[in-house]
Parts: structure tokens; C-alpha cells; sequence
């Protein structure tokens, strides 16, 4: 009897780790075909990102980037995919953070300057474009609520050909990259700028110096998110009181013709037939 019990415990024993076995086996099996099916349907590659919020003019060091992996098909442009893009061999030069990123967040090539390179208003200069900087007040600049980044559209008033007060937008869109000494895009508290520095190309700036050294200049802030091409813009002062009436000229009279005669300390005027 105790051998007939041995053997049947022995038996289940063997049958249940035997289904435990195939439950793992299958269970593997499973993952590897869910791990497989996933990277089937979605390839990713490595992309770095910041470990720890980095901030306008900081220096970036290799602790403040590692590798992750990204969706291949959504990997945004330009992002560095290696660390030798980062920090190339040979070049012990740091690169300096243009704008605010927070941890997690991918390093953009937009977002650091190159190897060396100063945070400064040249690293923000597209090709053919210059810096140029124009003298402002607290009406021109919006009250203080612009700041590096933004777009305004500038409008010059003066005495136009006619000799008549005019308004007109001369330069619509321009980037501002700094205002007074200022160049970080992610400073939010206003600030009652002197100067304001635009990245422009030649005949912008020509325009511009001829428009302030002629009349008053009057900077008006675009939309962020406003696509619109400002069409020619122009009021004079005529367009906005009104049209000036003309007066008519009084019709003439008759011509009358007189002379003046002297009779002592009086003088006597007296009506006579015109002769011309």
C-alpha cells in the first residue's frame, strides 16, 4: 500500500513540474515573440537627452547627457544620435546652452551652441543675415513686454513727399535677439529695454537707418503663433482726419477805381471811371 502511495506522489510530482516547465517555456516563448512583435512594429534608435534642467549660458558636460531609446520614425531634427556628435574626439571645447531644457528633455542642435562657441548674438545669425540695433523708448518697445525671440512688425512715421504727416509699416517680422545686453529668449519678467538688436539683412538695415535718422520709428509685437504676410500699410494725416475742403474763391465784384486829394490836414477820396 505505502509503495502504491510512493508512486503515485512521485508521479503527480513529476506531472506538475513537468506543467510547470511547459507554463515557463511557454511563458518565454511569449515574451520573445511580444519583444520581437514590438520592435516589428516599432524601430527605435538611441537619442541623447539632458539629465538635469540646463539653462541659458551653462556649460554642457558629459554627466548632463545619456542615450535612450527613441522612436526611429520620430526622432526630432536635430537631435544627436551619438555621443561623439556631442563632444567630438580630439575637441575638449564645451558647448554652451542657447535655451531652457528640462530633464528628459532630447538635445537639440538648435538648443547648444557648437563646440567652443560663446552664447552670444552671433551664434543666433542665419546666413545673410546681420545684427543691427535700434534706440527705443517705452512706447516703442511695447511697455517692456518683448523679449529675445520674438517678431515685430516696425512702423516709421515722418513728413511724407507731399509734405504731409505719414505712417507706414516698413519692415514687418523681424527676429529680435537681444534687448539692451540680453540675449536669453527665457527671461519672463519685462524689462524696459534702450536698445533692441534684430538679426536683418543689408537692405533691412538700410531701410531701418534711413527710417530712424528721418522720422520716429514704432515697433508692434506679432503673434507667436501669426503666419500672416503684413501687407503695405500706410495712413497720412489727411487719410485719417478726414479730406480738407477746399474754399471756393468769392466771386469778384465790380472793379472800382479812386483817387485821394489833399485839402488841407483832411484827404478827400473820390470814385473815377477806370482807365486800365
Amino acid at each position: 500500500m505505502r509503495l502504491v502511495f510512493g508512486l503515485v506522489l512521485l508521479l503527480g510530482i513529476g506531472l506538475a513540474g513537468f506543467a510547470v516547465k511547459v507554463a515557463m517555456d511557454r511563458f518565454g516563448q511569449y515574451q520573445t515573440a511580444l519583444a520581437q512583435q514590438r520592435q516589428a512594429i516599432i524601430p527605435t534608435t538611441e537619442v541623447f537627452v539632458v539629465t538635469r534642467q540646463l539653462r541659458y549660458g551653462e556649460r554642457l558636460a558629459r554627466d548632463d547627457v545619456e542615450a535612450i531609446r527613441w522612436p526611429a520614425d520620430y526622432v526630432p531634427f536635430g537631435a544627436f544620435t551619438t555621443l561623439d556628435e556631442i563632444f567630438p574626439e580630439g575637441d575638449a571645447s564645451p558647448r554652451t546652452v542657447l535655451r531652457t531644457m528640462e530633464r528628459h528633455e532630447p538635445l537639440l542642435a538648435a538648443k547648444v551652441t557648437a563646440p567652443g562657441e560663446d552664447a552670444g548674438v552671433a551664434s543666433r545669425l542665419e546666413e545673410g543675415t546681420q545684427a543691427f540695433t535700434l534706440q527705443i523708448d517705452v512706447v516703442a518697445g511695447v511697455s517692456g513686454f518683448l523679449r529675445p525671440g520674438d517678431r515685430v512688425d516696425v512702423y516709421w512715421t515722418g513728413t511724407g513727399r507731399d509734405g504731409d504727416g505719414v505712417t507706414r509699416l516698413i519692415r514687418s517680422s523681424l527676429e529680435i535677439i537681444a534687448l539692451d545686453q540680453t540675449a536669453d529668449s527665457d527671461r519672463n519678467n519685462p524689462i524696459i529695454a534702450r536698445t533692441i538688436t534684430f538679426a536683418a539683412r543689408p537692405t533691412d538695415i538700410a531701410a531701418l537707418t534711413q527710417a530712424q535718422a528721418s522720422g520716429r520709428l514704432t515697433l508692434a509685437l506679432v503673434g507667436l503663433n501669426d503666419e500672416t504676410t503684413s501687407e503695405t500699410v500706410e495712413v497720412s494725416r489727411d487719410e485719417l482726419l478726414g479730406a480738407r475742403e477746399e474754399v471756393a474763391a468769392a466771386p469778384e465784384g465790380p472793379r472800382i477805381c479812386t483817387v485821394r486829394n489833399r485839402r488841407g490836414a483832411d484827404v478827400v477820396e473820390m470814385q473815377v471811371p477806370c482807365t486800365n
